[in-house]
């Protein structure tokens, strides 16, 4: 059986060292950045040691591709693909052709990931753009519109399914109004409640159908003002399974972000007993690798449950015209704005 969390590697080819605490650890998934994709041939050899090490043909590997600043695949190998603002930017004038980028926008990223075996792209961003807004989510949010964040979520997460990959949704219940970068810092959103139910959950709550969902590390002080969210029993029980009625599996964001203090076991257990069912930790440093995987259990209960369905919502890759599909998607992109690198 697996472990409760998902892990990060560090180059292009998995050290002997990595393997060999794959096989002993058994996590549950793997994470790619940038530092790990070399040629196309080099990623699918990695994601293929991982699997091997573990001992599972699909055990899930994921990555960050979102498009914009977000994008782990780029040029010249991948295509450079826009931010979600760009889409947002066409919903403003044409609802329906911005459902299609949208949809477009997840079924060729699905496409580009397929190929190396990479199941699972942790997208859409389902943040809630406010003007003051920090950065580190900025463009990478649709809009200032809630409905129109769930609106166009909604088709990015179908076309990412229907090209065979598994949707993630963040940050959950919203990292929109966190005016510090959580890499950096621990962000305090001050808002009421009755406010953020309103606003900053309505995307969350109306994709809370889908099967995987990524924590955010930010403290909403009107429902937990210690701990952010997530660390806090309060804020997943009573918002994210609660309020916004999430019953999928529920990720960390991850651990090595400064918005989180003590050491790793810490971090990893306080996760857990939040009501996480996986700790995420990205970086690929063995020595804190080594003190997430001793702090955390194997997937039991209803997290493994939730594991298992969320492996089962994976379908097969849907008929697609890539040719045709490419050159829609490029005329839609320019329309929202998108001005591609020569």
């Amino acid at each position: 059986m697996a472990k409760a969390f998902i892990s990060g590697c560090a180059g292009t080819a998995l050290s002997e060292a990595e393997a060999a605490f794959f096989a002993a650890e058994r996590p549950w998934g793997l994470i790619l950045f940038k530092r790990n994709i070399g040629t196309a041939e080099e990623v699918c050899e990695l994601v293929a040691r991982f699997r091997e090490a573990v001992d599972d043909p699909d055990a899930p590997v994921l990555i960050d591709q979102e498009g914009g600043r977000v994008q782990r695949l780029g040029p010249p190998l991948w295509p450079n693909r826009p931010a979600a603002r760009a889409i947002g930017r066409l919903h403003a004038e044409d609802p329906a052709a911005a459902r299609r980028f949208a949809w477009l926008h997840g079924r060729l990223i699905a496409a580009d990931l397929h190929d190396l075996g990479i199941t699972v792209d942790c997208l859409p961003v389902l943040d809630v753009a406010t003007p003051e807004t920090h950065r580190a989510i900025g463009d990478r949010a649709f809009s200032e519109d809630a409905a129109a964040v769930a609106f166009l979520g909604r088709a990015v997460a179908e076309g990412l399914a229907a090209g065979g990959v598994l949707p993630v949704v963040k940050h959950m219940p919203g990292h929109g109004r966190a005016t510090v970068d959580s890499h950096l810092d621990l962000p305090v959103v001050a808002a009421p409640r009755d406010v953020l139910a309103v606003a900053d959950f309505v995307p969350f709550r109306e994709l809370a159908d889908l099967p995987m969902a990524m924590t955010a590390h930010i403290v909403f002080r009107a429902i937990d003002p210690e701990r952010p969210a997530t660390t806090s029993a309060v804020v997943i029980e009573e918002v994210i399974r609660g309020a916004i009625g999430f019953d999928g599996l529920l990720m960390s964001d991850d651990l090595s972000m400064k918005a989180l203090g003590g050491d790793y076991e810490s971090r990893a257990a306080a996760v857990l007993a939040a009501g996480c069912d996986l700790v995420l930790h990205c970086n690929g440093v063995m020595e804190e690798m080594r003190a997430v995987a001793a702090a955390v259990p194997e997937l039991a209960g209803r997290s493994a449950e939730r594991a298992a369905d969320a492996r089962a919502a994976r379908g097969p890759a849907q008929p697609l015209d890539r040719q045709a599909d490419e050159a829609e998607y490029a005329v839609l992109a320019e329309r929202g704005g998108f001005i591609r690198a020569v």
